[in-house]
């Protein structure tokens, strides 16, 4: 999802990218078919020959499980995945001398915060498995810079939301867990409703709060990130807009945007969501003068409702993903 849309910036930027994906989560569609290597991190081979047959400079990299109430049934599942696997990334790297970095990682990395909003100095506590995997690439990451002189960028995404200006990528997950995508999808009657998933969090209506980033603000944080790479650099931003909306906040705003009602159930708390998460982006707007274009929730809710009213089943290859 992200990955689709940093792809197209950075190719109308000029930069020449390929894409690894063993397309267990991503589409074919979602980029341009000549620019897709099918592959698994854990096909070393083929990774291997990838990196040097295109001539590999850096690798901004996506591929990680992302579902927290997954990684706590099923730990083992993402220990593999994003820990282990990245590690054999990270070693396919060091061999062929490929020193620049740019890596996904995650608020969830801070656990429940002290402070709100959220600097980069926060104490990183993660209360799931899948912040574990993001906090232990992180802390790999500055070790591999310090004893091989890499240079690394760890992007902490807060809720990456919305879709392509012109509508024609957006966001497709099996399952979907993401809020705004299951609001729009329970709008156009795709399923029965959406959970609000707890309503005894001390927030003002009891609901989540969470900050909501544009993806292709996201995209454009990847750019600047990689250009601004040199060796032994370690950067860590967070990427948010420093407002946060609730649960209801968002079902409500996405039936203004809509022009219609959102049906609505209301269930338990999931395991390790914290009751607030919200960005301060200063650092790198500071540092790289990124500046996200989409501020406010509405903005982005309308590009994700564009996507969605035009691809009510996504990208519908859910029969040929390899």
């Amino acid at each position: 999802y992200i990955g689709s849309h940093a792809v197209r910036l950075f190719l109308s930027r000029g930069h020449d990218v390929w894409v690894y994906d063993n397309l267990s989560m991503g589409h074919r569609a979602a980029v341009p078919a000549e620019r897709l290597i099918v592959g698994d991190l854990a096909e070393t081979a083929r990774l291997d020959q990838a990196l040097v047959e295109h001539r590999i400079e850096a690798v901004v990299h996506f591929a990680a499980l992302a579902y927290v109430g997954e990684s706590v049934e099923q730990p083992a599942k993402y220990y593999q995945n994003n820990l282990v696997n990245t590690l054999t990334l990270f070693n396919v790297m060091r061999r062929l001398r490929i020193d620049r970095i740019v890596f996904s990682s995650t608020c969830a990395i801070y656990g429940v915060p002290e402070k709100i909003p959220i600097t980069e100095d926060e104490k990183q506590k993660p209360i799931n498995p899948y912040g574990n995997t993001k906090l232990a690439i992180e802390r790999a990451l500055a070790d591999y810079a310090a004893a091989y002189n890499w240079g690394f960028a760890a992007l902490r995404y807060f809720n990456a939301a919305g879709a392509s200006g012109n509508g024609d990528i957006g966001e497709d997950h099996e399952p979907e867990t993401h809020l705004v995508p299951l609001v729009l999808q329970a709008i156009l009657g795709r399923r029965p409703a959406v959970t609000i998933f707890g309503t005894d969090y001390p927030t003002p209506d009891g609901t989540c709060i969470r900050d909501y980033i544009h993806v292709e603000d996201l995209a454009e944080a990847h750019l600047l990130a990689l250009e601004n790479l040199a060796p032994g650099k370690q950067m860590r931003y967070n990427l948010g807009v420093g407002r946060g909306y609730s649960v209801r906040e968002v079902i409500r705003l996405a039936e203004e945007v809509t022009g219609r009602p959102a049906p609505v159930k209301e269930g338990p708390r999931r395991p390790g969501d914290p009751p607030i998460l919200v960005a301060s982006a200063e650092k790198i707007q500071r540092e790289l003068g990124w500046k996200p274009r989409y501020t406010d929730l509405r903005s982005i809710l309308e590009t994700a409702w564009n996507w969605h009213r035009r691809h009510p089943k996504g990208y519908d290859d859910r029969a040929n993903r390899r």
